[in-house]
């Protein structure tokens, strides 16, 4: 019986008038919820790097090692709006980081990827031999 709102990043949040704890009166009438459009929301969900549920792969790139890494992945990218990626470490580890706010630093290896959300600022960093692909998703 709450409404949903559809978040540009995939993910779904409710969106409730429940006071005192949630102060939302325009989610009570149709003209108030068409007023909001477009609105700006913070995602719980993103902040936690969750993979959408209604997102599809759509690209992959080709497997890259300490040699071949693009110098763009070194150093801090986004994707666009909308977009999400996986990082699939085949082989050794890679340093992934969230330029943040906040930083946040994880190695990743074999059967561990990273989760790269959308607009987001990050950078890899090959620890030694390595093989990695990147494979890209967007909603459904």
């Amino acid at each position: 019986g709450h409404w949903v709102a559809r978040l540009s990043c995939a993910h779904l949040q409710h969106v409730r008038h429940r006071p005192p704890f949630e102060q939302r009166p325009w989610t009570q009438t149709e003209a108030g919820r068409r007023s909001r459009l477009g609105t700006v929301l913070g995602c719980v969900r993103c902040d936690d790097s969750e993979w959408p549920d209604d997102v599809v792969d759509y690209k992959t790139t080709p497997v890259f090692d300490q040699d071949t890494v693009p110098k763009g992945l070194l150093a801090a990218h986004t994707t666009k709006a909308g977009v999400w990626a996986r990082i699939e470490v085949l082989e050794g580890s890679l340093r992934y980081t969230v330029v943040g706010p906040p930083v946040r630093v994880r190695e990743l290896t074999v059967g561990q990827g990273g989760v790269i959300v959308p607009e987001v600022a990050h950078e890899v960093a090959p620890l030694g031999r390595v093989r990695f692909r990147i494979v890209f998703a967007k909603a459904a």
